[in-house]
């Protein structure tokens, strides 16, 4: 037994190994076939489960694939400690994404040339809740150093969120794009530093 299923039920590490057999059959048929393949159907499928086993563990395909951002590795808990600088928050927010390029990286083009899709409503910003996605934590990161006086934005931080979130997609349309074939982490992080450098 690993780290990560230590002190977890036998039911418990079962029902978390069907999910990954969900994700990584997903996964398979964004890379080889396209989000226009992936239905729950497909999925169930490929990965050899019923479609009552994927609605226990899954509401819909777009909950699905919006898993992913779950399974990224854990940032340092010490990196998000409240700032003492506008330097210190920068360099924050820019290695929350350099870690995102990292575990899309992992992932491969194929898996985020397909899900980088306007059908795939797991990017819908206003539907996201409960879900450690990336920009949640810039987001709440910038709330704590603001009511901290940190720092102090130059625009509603509502705004700052959309840019922060436009920039990355398209520096991850831009890999895409390239196949691969593009600096990454040095556009992510020039491109980002570029833009909170003239912010605060």
């Amino acid at each position: 037994m690993n780290q990560e299923t230590q002190g977890l039920s036998k039911q418990q590490i079962k029902s978390r190994e069907t999910r990954a057999k969900i994700f990584q059959a997903a996964k398979r048929i964004l890379q080889k076939q396209g989000y226009e393949q992936l239905s729950i159907k497909n999925i169930c499928e490929e990965a050899g489960v019923s479609n009552g086993s994927f609605y226990h563990h899954f509401k819909t395909k777009d909950d699905l694939l919006s898993y992913y951002i779950e399974e990224q590795p854990s940032m340092d808990p010490d990196l998000l400690e409240l700032p003492s600088s506008a330097a210190e928050t920068k360099e924050a927010i820019i290695s929350v994404y350099l870690n995102y390029v990292h575990y899309c990286e992992e992932l491969g083009v194929e898996f985020m040339a397909n899900y980088y899709t306007p059908k795939n409503q797991s990017l819908n910003p206003d539907i996201r809740t409960e879900r450690p996605y990336p920009i949640l934590t810039v987001h709440n990161y910038l709330q704590k150093s603001i009511d901290a006086g940190a720092i102090a934005l130059r625009r509603p931080l509502e705004d700052v969120s959309t840019d922060i979130r436009m920039i990355v997609i398209g520096n991850v349309f831009e890999w895409c794009l390239k196949s691969g074939d593009a600096d990454f982490e040095g556009n992510m992080r020039r491109s980002l530093t570029t833009y909170l450098n003239g912010l605060f």
